[in-house]
C-alpha cells in the first residue's frame, strides 16, 4: 500500500499525515506527478482559495497526473478546499475550472446563519459508503468553510449537513469521494473514516 498526501502549497498537510500514521498506517508527502504514479492512494487536502488551489495544481503539472490515478481505479479522497476541487467548478475569487471529476459548481455558503461555517455537524445520510463503515449515524465532525459543493447529479450526493439550510457535505463517484468537514479534527470518527480510506479498493 502506497498512499499519497499531495502537497500543492495549500495547507493542513502535517495534521492530515498524523491521523492517517494514528490508525496504523504510513502515508507520506507527494508533490511531483511521477510520485502519484507509485500510489495506491490519493489524498488532496486543502485549506485556502478554490481559484490559488487549481492555479498551483496546474503550475505544478498535477492536473494529468491527478486524473491519470483516477482513471487506473485507484481510490482518491479530496478534504474541504480538496474536496471543493473534485468539482467541475468554483466560484470562489471569480470562476475557475476545477479538476471535474465529479459534476458540480463550488458556490458561496448562503445560509440564515454566520459564515463561514465553524464547528460541529452531524451528517444527513443519503446513501452507504465503504468510507463511513463501522461509523455511527448521527455524530458530529468539525466543519471550516465557507463555500459548498452543488452537486450537479444528486446521486453524488453521499451526505448533507444542515446549517441554515441543507447542503452537500459527502460527494462521491467511483473511486473518488470527498468530504467537506476535517476528519483529521473529527476525533474518533473521523480517523475511523481516514482508516476506511486506507483500506477502501475503489469500489462502491
Amino acid at each position: 500500500m502506497n498512499i499519497g498526501v499531495l502537497n500543492y502549497g495549500m495547507g493542513n498537510i502535517k495534521s492530515v499525515l498524523n491521523a492517517i500514521d494514528a490508525v496504523g498506517y504510513d502515508a507520506h508527502v507527494v508533490a511531483a506527478p511521477e510520485q502519484l504514479a507509485e500510489l495506491t492512494h490519493l489524498i488532496i487536502p486543502g485549506v485556502g482559495a478554490f481559484g490559488n488551489a487549481m492555479a498551483n495544481l496546474a503550475s505544478a503539472a498535477l492536473l494529468e497526473a491527478i486524473h491519470d490515478h483516477v482513471q487506473q481505479g485507484r481510490p482518491l479522497m479530496g478534504v474541504c478546499l480538496g474536496m471543493q476541487l473534485l468539482a467541475t467548478q468554483g466560484e470562489e475569487g471569480g470562476v475557475n475550472a476545477g479538476l471535474d471529476l465529479i459534476p458540480g459548481v463550488v458556490r458561496h455558503l448562503e445560509v440564515d446563519a454566520p459564515v463561514p461555517h465553524v464547528g460541529w455537524n452531524s451528517l444527513i445520510h443519503h446513501q452507504e459508503h465503504p468510507i463511513f463503515q463501522g461509523v455511527k449515524k448521527h455524530v458530529d465532525f468539525y466543519f471550516v468553510h465557507s463555500y459548498y459543493f452543488a452537486a450537479q447529479d444528486r446521486r453524488h450526493v453521499i451526505a448533507e449537513t444542515e446549517y441554515g439550510a441543507s447542503f452537500p457535505v459527502v460527494v462521491g463517484r467511483d473511486n473518488i469521494v470527498g468530504v467537506q468537514f476535517h476528519p483529521e479534527k473529527s476525533q474518533d470518527n473521523g480517523l475511523k473514516i481516514l482508516e476506511n480510506f486506507c483500506e477502501w479498493d475503489g469500489q462502491c
